[in-house]
């Protein structure tokens, strides 16, 4: 895009991206969380260690993180739905600033256990209400960029911890945490809420006076009518859960949606960030240290999103899923069988480059594809009726996965050894790149309703012409995403 085509598209949006920043800067702090355990359990391993961990304490932290996002999905669905979506945010706030503090005083393991049951809790709230909230006040014209803000802070909060964790003091990174988080709850709550929440809770004057504050471009009186007639819509349609399963198009929706979030954590993410600095500790590179290449990993996988941020809806989605599912798959083979040869008695000191250049294309080649179009592509699959329910079981399969790869990695390491885990994520991510090729539509350059047709096996009817008032699209028209679009708890 040309230097005046970036200037017209963002001008006017200096509040939304302000609003924008004010709702995201906690994401850096939920990025530490999530990849806490990959720099700290070598740390509180050693004997010197001021916290004993046991083998099943390490397989503890992991796991009752993805349990407290399991735990917040009610929380969520109430929070977002009764307090909304701003008050959400600061709630998961205050939630992470106490699990920092337990986690700097921690001086027994029962501590660490309650901060990271509460910030998985926090984070699930955070990654439904923040993109939720962002897509209800951004313009069009910039909301795919901006609801890509949330996963780029993320993946900054990973790169601090993998950075900071290894060489500062254990508390060092509760302090740096609990900054972005106290930004957060200083800055935030003056930032303008959602018109389309207000406009649920029947407030409309309110509604006004903070979309005015969102746009600089004149009235609002226009787009007030559009966001009251979306918000109408949305009560007169309520989707019933077994619709997920009867209807033809939701059930191969939910299929896409399952299949695509279970591959996420079986590709290893969960896997890979939690447990990345003992991975590559195992390897025994005696070409870089196992802590830098953990820096190399997250600054990777940050380039990567960005990029991808930028240029996903450039690409077909079908064919970024298969690239990036064969690619993943490879470089997850290549690690297994390094292990493998590791463990079998091979002198691998010539070859200890493999595991940390394989870590690395996946970092790049995973954020591509299976990172980012399973949050693409939940938007788009799940007419408006059922988005609620079908991206709420899109959250929990997630999670549920994750808890489920997270405990099978665990598991299989304390039995065998880490190649075993590694074959089954390489046969899986690959098996993945099959059922992309065989199952999944291209929905790029579709409409939603389009799409529907696709996911029914029905043909597609001749467009109307563009002066049309529907554009091509039915009820679920663009400006309803912006009520509708919630990712799920997608940190990877």
């Amino acid at each position: 895009m040309h230097e005046k085509g970036i200037i017209d598209m963002f001008r006017g949006t200096a509040p939304q991206i302000v609003a924008v920043l004010g709702s995201t800067i906690g994401a850096i702090s939920d990025g530490m969380h999530y990849g806490w355990s990959a720099p700290f359990t070598p740390i509180l391993e050693k004997e010197d260690s001021h916290i004993k961990l046991s083998h099943s304490d390490v397989t503890w932290l992991e796991s009752i993180y993805l349990i407290g996002g399991l735990a917040g999905l009610p929380v969520t669905i109430y929070s977002v739905d009764r307090l909304g979506r701003k008050a959400s945010i600061l709630l998961a706030a205050v939630i992470s600033l106490v699990a920092w503090i337990l986690i700097a005083i921690a001086n027994n393991v029962i501590y660490l256990y309650i901060a990271r049951f509460a910030v998985g809790l926090s984070g699930d709230v955070a990654f439904v209400a923040a993109p939720m909230y962002i897509a209800e006040i951004a313009d069009r014209k910039i909301r795919g960029f901006l609801s890509g803000t949330i996963y780029v802070m993320m993946l900054v909060g990973i790169l601090v911890v993998y950075a900071v964790g290894p060489f500062a003091p254990f508390y060092t990174c509760s302090i740096i945490g609990s900054v972005f988080v106290i930004i957060q709850l200083v800055a935030f709550p003056f930032m303008p809420d959602s018109p389309y929440y207000l406009l649920q809770r029947h407030k409309p004057e309110k509604a006004k006076r903070h979309l005015e504050r969102l746009r600089t471009t004149g009235t609002v009186d226009k787009e007030m009518e559009e966001i009251t007639t979306a918000v109408d819509r949305q009560r007169s349609e309520k989707g019933r859960p077994q619709d997920l399963i009867l209807n033809k198009g939701n059930r191969k929706a939910f299929i896409i949606m399952t299949v695509l979030n279970a591959a996420q954590h079986f590709s290893s993410i969960s896997v890979m960030l939690m447990n990345l600095h003992s991975i590559l500790k195992e390897a025994e590179s005696e070409y870089i240290s196992f802590e830098i290449a953990g820096i190399m990993f997250s600054a990777f996988m940050l380039i990567a999103a960005t990029i991808a941020d930028f240029t996903c809806d450039k690409f077909g989605r079908k064919g970024l899923l298969i690239c990036s599912s064969l690619l993943s798959g490879v470089s997850l083979l290549v690690l297994a069988v390094y292990f493998t040869m590791k463990n079998n008695g091979y002198d691998v000191g010539g070859i200890s480059w493999i595991p940390i250049a394989a870590v690395m294309v996946y970092a790049g080649v995973f954020k591509f594809g299976l990172g980012i179009i399973p949050i693409v592509m939940t938007a788009e699959l799940f007419p408006a009726k059922m988005k609620a329910i079908g991206m709420t079981m899109a959250d929990f399969a997630y999670l549920f996965f994750g808890l489920v790869s997270v405990e099978m990695y665990q598991k299989l390491i304390e039995v065998y050894y880490l190649d075993l885990p590694f074959y089954i994520f390489a046969s899986t991510t690959l098996l993945t790149a099959i059922f992309s090729w065989l199952y999944i539509p291209e929905t790029k350059g579709k409409t939603l309703e389009e799409i529907q047709y696709m996911l029914k096996g029905e043909p597609i009817p001749e467009r109307k012409p563009s002066n049309y008032i529907g554009n091509g699209l039915d009820d679920t028209s663009e400006k309803d995403i912006k009520l509708t679009e919630i990712s799920p708890n997608n940190v990877a």
